[in-house]
């Protein structure tokens, strides 16, 4: 008699086959595609079974109440089978720390007494999720986490409580060139002191301390950290075999509680061949953002702006203008000749020294055009103004707003409303008679912003301009509302949850991005206010589908430059062509 056991997650999918003992274990990233990808996994781990042996099965996993219902099969919670593997395994634990993707538990076990289980809220800090942030922001692959805070020697203090304000911590880290193994030692020991404090709350804790999830497999080094921050010898922890499955194997052992039913191996798998893919209503929907990829492509060829661009048969040109846009997290510059065409651009990211990223995009462009090239006026903007200006003798810096304005109303001298959104932050630029009269930026929240789609893109196992370009067929946009990333995390699992396909979540984030500025940033009482010449810029408008879901929304028509992720150094640029200084920075 076999137990089956499903761990549906955020991320991940686990399955795990026990008689008295686990036999069998399986993991994988179902990229937002659980049935698929659960379906396929369930076939390779039966395969050596005979048809007709005899199988229980139960599901557990933030994602999966809902596929247990629609295969009613038994849903059991996460906390109660990681405690009945301790119960049946390792009757000597007295608390177990799991750390996963989107959550984190703790468990208190005392001698004749129900366990005390502890589970995260909705914020995600001290989890898998606040590691791999880290990692990104470092340029590393998660699992080289391990090796790098292996060879730390200082631990400074990061904020775990909250992705937004650890981002802020670790990108200071690395503009003051602390190095990348010391960052790394920092977060993990930031992330154990999160979960000990937001889950033991005073609570103490005794050995022997079970540590499970995938964090602690593949990266041993947290576990040292949160054994110092729980105050227990290394001999009184440990990471038991098959970590990362033990949701997945308590549920198989609870499988069969309650007289559920059993199948054969070939019921089993017949019903998950045809149950799990059955579709079902999602609870909330909107229109599609096109018909058709005919609709997109012929709606496509409306909404670019045109910009001049430079020919290289047209010889050198006798003076060029530089603008630089020297943001938290990219740089970008544009060279114009003195014509005003665009003769050179760059972008690329700062990784946290906005010197260098400057430094190094002007040796590009140096290698591209050539090295003896006048520039007779330049000027910068952005979170690096300053410092840019200063370090390389700029002429001239502008807030962003102006360099935004600017390159906007030079592509389309009637504009009547201009909204930016960067990755971090949101503008918005009303503007009448020619003139700026009112501007709204947002303030705490970067929901709604380019790294709110990047960050919920690369969870779900997508490139981020993939991710927006699935949005654009997409047949039943989930509706996603508007809220910030943590409460957003629920809203995605409800999604799956649904069954709700990853083009339909995409689609939905794209709506989810204007919602929030119209909503939450601009709180416009009517349309009207935009007035009827519109454009949008900034990095996250490469995304078309967040373009379309702006004029469905608002019924207005909008326009688009081909470069929106370099307006603001193109303003720049456009404002040091004003000028017309002759400093002759080479």
């Amino acid at each position: 008699m076999y137990q089956l056991g499903i761990d549906i997650g955020s991320t991940s999918i686990k399955m795990a086959l026990v008689d008295t003992k686990p036999v069998a274990t399986a993991y994988a990233r179902h990229n937002a595609s659980p049935a698929e990808v659960g379906r396929d996994m369930l076939r390779k781990l039966l395969a050596e079974l005979p048809d007709n042996a005899p199988v229980s099965v139960a599901i557990t996993g933030s994602v999966g109440m809902g596929y247990a219902a629609r295969l009613a099969v038994p849903f059991v919670q996460e906390v109660i089978a990681a405690a009945e593997v301790v119960k049946r395994l390792y009757p000597d634990v007295h608390t177990l720390v799991d750390i996963g993707g989107e959550d984190s538990k703790m468990i208190f076990f005392e001698p004749g007494r129900v366990p005390d289980m502890r589970m995260n809220g909705n914020c995600a800090g001290g989890t898998g999720a606040f590691i791999d942030q880290t990692a990104t922001l470092l340029g590393v692959e998660t699992e080289e986490i391990n090796s790098l805070a292996s060879k730390a020697k200082n631990i400074y203090p990061i904020a775990s409580r909250c992705g937004v304000f650890s981002k802020t911590d670790i990108q200071n880290l690395i503009s003051r060139s602390v190095s990348k193994e010391d960052i790394a030692a920092s977060m993990l020991n930031a992330v154990s002191i999160q979960v000990v404090s937001a889950l033991a709350r005073g609570t103490d804790i005794h050995p022997k301390v079970l540590l499970c999830g995938g964090p602690f497999a593949y990266i041993p080094e947290l576990g040292k950290y949160l054994q110092k921050a729980m105050n227990v010898s290394e001999a009184d922890c440990f990471v038991p075999e098959h970590s990362k499955f033990i949701p997945a194997i308590g549920t198989a052992f609870l499988s069969l509680k309650n007289n559920s039913r059993t199948y054969t191996i070939g019921q089993l798998r017949s019903l998950f061949d045809h149950a799990i893919t059955k579709q079902t209503a999602v609870s909330s929907s909107l229109p599609p953002l096109f018909q058709s990829e005919q609709d997109y492509q012929t709606w496509l060829k409306t909404k670019s702006v045109p910009i001049p661009m430079r020919q290289k048969q047209n010889g050198q040109a006798s003076r060029y203008y530089l603008g630089v846009d020297s943001g938290s997290t990219t740089t970008k510059i544009v060279l114009l000749d003195e014509t005003g065409s665009l003769a050179y651009s760059d972008y690329s990211y700062n990784n946290g020294n906005s010197y260098n990223a400057f430094y190094e995009a002007m040796n590009r462009m140096s290698e591209t055009i050539g090295k003896d090239v006048e520039i007779s006026g330049s000027c910068s903007t952005g979170y690096g103004e300053q410092l840019i200006k200063t370090a390389f003798r700029l002429d001239y810096g502008i807030v962003e707003t102006m360099a935004h304005f600017t390159a906007a109303k030079a592509m389309m001298p009637n504009v009547s409303f201009i909204l930016d959104i960067g990755g971090q932050d949101m503008k918005a630029i009303f503007v009448e008679n020619g003139s700026i009269r009112r501007i709204e930026i947002n303030e705490a929240c970067s929901s709604g912003c380019g790294s709110f789609i990047m960050t919920f893109a690369r969870r779900l196992g997508y490139d981020v301009s993939e991710f927006a370009q699935m949005a654009t067929l997409a047949k039943q946009p989930y509706d996603l509302g508007t809220r910030c990333t943590v409460f957003m995390n629920s809203k995605v699992k409800q999604a799956m949850r649904e069954g709700a396909k990853i083009d339909d979540i995409a689609a939905g984030f794209s709506y989810s991005v204007i919602k929030n500025c119209l909503y939450k940033v601009l709180k416009l009482s009517s349309f009207d206010e935009l007035g009827e010449h519109i454009m949008v810029q900034g990095g996250t408008f490469r995304n078309h589908s967040v373009v379309r879901a702006m004029e469905l929304l608002t019924g207005k028509d909008v326009q688009f430059s081909p470069i929106p992720e370099l307006m603001g150094a193109y303003g720049c640029a456009l404002h040091a062509m004003k000028q017309v200084p002759a400093c002759g920075l080479k």
